[in-house]
């Protein structure tokens, strides 16, 4: 009860909660603890939760103590040959009942209800690591679209430098106008590139506040994670495997839902059966005769004789339930195996890009210098090309190591190994 309270309470306190302003700048792990109960997608989870301890505590409280006090206020006119003349019938009575045993079926829709509710809560926990992977996306996309207009904003300056300089060669007389649009058509393409790129920092912006639940505070300021360690070794795919099909909290929560469909079969099979039930009742009369005590005490066996077919309608439904929980636990179990095993290999794929790109940088890194030492010497103008292409490597190994932790990410959300962090 306390802890439905406390559910029910925070849920309506949300829209009151003023959140502290985005830290300037923005660092990943900041961004990942900023992901809270505030959130839509969460705050249902959370909602979930509490319909499912709800559920529960009505459950618990089915066989409790059922009090009752009932007055009825009553007038009638006594027969002529009765010993007992007064007109005033009123009477007041309290009734204590409570199930006593009804052949486990209370037990069984009590075990149900617990078990979805522990359902709720691993559904929730996976709501909670899917927006950390959400969050986590978007803040690498707007650092990849920082990188982005890096590159292509050395190129627009390289272009715009280049026809610059046809221009006035047009004007000399040396480049025809024919040759001269060509020239402006490969400028203003690569121009366009740089207004793409500009106002793809502006939506992956917008993207990770909203994924922040932040839509009124735009992260100007990003801090780029420190580069993950590529070179680890990986468990074997077989492991990884073995470890989702324990650990997954999507596969927990099903696990959950089929213990509660299970429990719900079992009672359904009981729903119509003997229930033994005591009561207890105190009376109190305005007008009293010899039929008439002031208290009762029983012991009331109930019985369903016929139920016209409600108890095999309710058995097929929790049957039909239990079937689809089964099933799709069982496609999960196939999806998850696919997934790690998609993720592991991109993960070795990506160690072995990175080598390459990593011989690219350095490749680059020392092309630049040679370009910068003969742009010194006036023997060469390509300083410019070099510098787009040392940006664009960069770029490509600022993917290569954001996918690979991404994927990192994704594959301890899906062993388990995120929970313990």
């Amino acid at each position: 009860m306390g802890r439905l309270l406390f559910l029910t309470g925070v849920f309506l306190l949300f829209p009151a909660v003023q959140a502290d302003p985005l830290p300037q700048p923005l660092s990943l792990s900041q961004a990942l603890q900023l992901v809270d109960e505030e959130h839509p997608a969460i705050r249902q989870a959370v909602a979930r939760e509490a319909a499912a301890e709800a559920e529960l505590l009505a459950e618990e409280s089915d066989d409790d103590l059922w009090v009752t006090l009932e007055g009825r206020l009553k007038y009638l006119e006594p027969a002529e040959l009765s010993n007992f003349q007064d007109n005033n019938d009123s009477r007041l009575d309290l009734w204590v009942e409570k199930r006593l045993y009804d052949f486990g079926y209370t037990e069984a829709r009590q075990a149900s209800a617990r078990a979805s509710l522990d359902a709720a809560k691993w559904s929730g926990l996976n709501e909670r690591q899917r927006q950390q992977l959400r969050v986590m996306q978007a803040f690498l996309d707007v650092l990849l679209a920082d990188l982005e207009y890096v590159r292509d904003n050395e190129a627009v300056a390289i272009a715009y430098v280049r026809f610059d300089r046809f221009r006035n060669q047009a004007e000399l007389g040396k480049l025809s106008d024919v040759d001269l649009l060509e020239k402006q058509v490969l400028y203003e393409k690569i121009l366009s590139r740089r207004t793409a790129t500009e106002a793809r920092q502006r939506t992956t912006r917008l993207r990770l506040a909203l994924a922040l639940n932040r839509p009124g505070e735009i992260p100007a300021d990003l801090v780029s994670p420190p580069a993950p360690d590529m070179d680890a070794v990986l468990p074997p795919q077989e492991t990884l495997a073995e470890k989702v099909l324990q650990n997954n909290t999507g596969l927990r929560a099903l696990r959950q839902k089929i213990t509660a469909a299970e429990q719900k079969l079992a009672a359904a099979g009981k729903r119509y059966g003997p229930v033994i039930r005591g009561e207890l009742g105190a009376h109190g009369y305005a007008r009293e005769t010899r039929s008439t005590e002031p208290f009762s005490a029983a012991l009331v066996l109930e019985m369903s004789l016929y139920s016209g077919g409600r108890d095999d309608a309710e058995t097929a439904r929790a049957r039909a339930e239990l079937m689809e929980n089964q099933a799709l636990k069982a496609k999960l179990e196939l999806e998850l195996r696919q997934q790690v095993l998609e993720l592991w290999l991109e993960q070795n794929t990506l160690r072995r890009r990175l080598k390459e790109l990593r011989a690219r940088e350095e490749y680059r890194d020392l092309y630049l210098d040679r370009s910068r030492t003969l742009y010194e010497l006036e023997r060469t103008s390509d300083l410019g090309d070099a510098m787009v292409q040392v940006s664009a490597v960069r770029l490509e190994l600022a993917k290569l190591q954001y996918q690979w932790m991404l994927n990192d990410m994704r594959l301890k959300v899906l062993t388990g190994e995120w929970l313990l962090q």
